[in-house]
């Protein structure tokens, strides 16, 4: 069964949510301040929405593993 687009989105957006929250929560433990936690816990968002998009992009250009060519090893 193919789960629907709005509960991918739903499950990335409390995915995004929770990891907010446990890097604000690591960071104020480390800095003791809850503005500097929220502040590296958003900046790790940021970095790591960047890293995936270029991330995909990469792999996107990369054939191994695709399939559709009957010569290249399956695994």
């Amino acid at each position: 069964m193919r789960e629907s687009t709005v509960r991918t989105i739903a499950k990335a957006v409390s995915w995004q949510a929770l990891g907010l929250v446990v890097m604000t929560a690591i960071a104020f433990v480390i800095t003791g301040s809850a503005a500097e936690g929220g502040l590296v816990a958003i900046a790790g968002a940021a970095v790591g929405m960047v890293s995936y998009v270029l991330h995909e992009r990469l792999w996107a250009r990369v054939s191994w593993g695709k399939g559709g060519d009957q010569s290249s090893p399956r695994n």
